[in-house]
C-alpha cells in the first residue's frame, strides 16, 4: 500500500551530471566551435574576390555579362 506521505507532485530530485559527463559536454562544445570557425575560415578563403564578385548581387539570378 502506498504511503500518503510520499510526494507525488512537484519537483523531483535528479542526479547532477558527473565530472565525466561535464567533461564530455565541454569537449563537444569545443569541437563544435572549432568546426564552426573552420567553416567560416573556409568560406572566407573560397569567397569570390574582386571584380567578379562586384558584378553579381545576392538578388541577381544571372550574372551580368
Amino acid at each position: 500500500m502506498r504511503s500518503s506521505f510520499t510526494a507525488t507532485t512537484g519537483l523531483k530530485l535528479s542526479r547532477s551530471p558527473s565530472v565525466r559527463d561535464q567533461t564530455a559536454r565541454r569537449r563537444l562544445v569545443v569541437g563544435a566551435a572549432v568546426l564552426a570557425l573552420a567553416g567560416v575560415g573556409l568560406g572566407l578563403v573560397t569567397a569570390p574576390q574582386g571584380e567578379r564578385a562586384a558584378r553579381t548581387s545576392p538578388f541577381s539570378y544571372f550574372p551580368s555579362e
